[in-house]
C-alpha cells in the first residue's frame, strides 16, 4: 500500500542528503524514481536538487499552482515509478498536497516530501501544515542550534548578520541568509518574550 510521507526540519538539517541518498537507493536495487523540486528555487541550477555536501541529481520542478496529480500522473503514463520524491514540500499550495494525496491513494504510488516545517517568523508553511495533516507517516530530521541544542526554528539574515523580523515568507537562501537556532535562542533573536 502506497504512502504519504513528510520528512521535514528546520535549514541546514540534511533533507536534500537523505532525499538524493533513498533515491539513490531505489536506483541501485533497479527501481526507477520521480524527482521534484520548487521551480523557483533554482540556487542548484534550474530543475536540480542538490545538498551542501556537493551531490545533486536532476529533478522536474513544480509551479505555485500546477495540478501535482496530473502531472504525476502524467509521469506515471511514461512507465513506472517505485516512488516519488518532493524536495522544498513547504512551498506546495494546501491544494497541491491534497493532489498529491490523491496520487498516493488512487495511482497506488508512494510520494517522498522532504520541507521545512516553519518559516523565519515561527510561522507553518501552508504545504507544510497540510503535509502534517495528510500525511500517512512523519519523520523530523534532526540539527541541532549553537547551544547543542535540537534547532526547531530558523532566523533570516541580513547581509551584515542582523535579524529581519518582517518580510516575505519565502525568500530563497542557504546558509548566507539562514541559521537554525532552538527555540530559546530564536525567541532571544527576534526579541520576543
Amino acid at each position: 500500500m502506497a504512502k504519504l510521507y513528510f520528512q521535514y526540519s528546520t535549514m541546514n538539517a540534511g533533507k536534500s542528503t537523505l532525499l538524493l541518498q533513498a533515491a539513490h537507493n531505489y536506483r541501485e536495487r533497479g527501481m526507477e524514481t520521480y524527482l521534484i523540486t520548487a521551480q523557483f528555487d533554482n540556487r542548484a541550477g534550474e530543475g536540480m536538487i542538490a545538498s551542501r555536501i556537493g551531490i545533486g541529481d536532476p529533478a522536474d520542478t513544480f509551479a505555485p499552482d500546477e495540478d501535482m496529480f496530473a502531472k504525476i500522473n502524467a509521469r506515471l503514463g511514461q512507465g513506472s515509478v517505485a516512488c516519488i520524491f518532493i524536495d522544498e514540500a513547504q512551498f506546495l499550495s494546501h491544494n497541491q498536497v491534497w493532489q498529491i494525496a490523491r496520487a498516493v491513494d488512487d495511482l497506488n504510488v508512494p510520494v517522498m516530501c522532504y520541507g521545512l516545517r516553519v518559516d523565519f517568523q515561527g510561522n507553518l508553511f501552508p504545504g507544510s501544515a497540510a503535509l502534517l495533516a495528510l500525511s500517512d507517516e512523519m519523520r523530523e530530521v534532526r540539527t541541532i542550534c549553537h547551544c547543542g541544542k535540537k534547532a526547531t526554528m530558523v532566523v533570516r539574515q541580513d547581509a551584515d548578520g542582523h535579524v529581519i523580523r518582517e518580510g516575505a515568507q519565502v525568500e530563497i537562501g542557504g546558509n548566507e541568509r539562514y541559521v537554525s537556532l532552538c527555540r530559546k535562542h530564536w525567541r532571544q533573536a527576534v526579541e520576543r518574550a
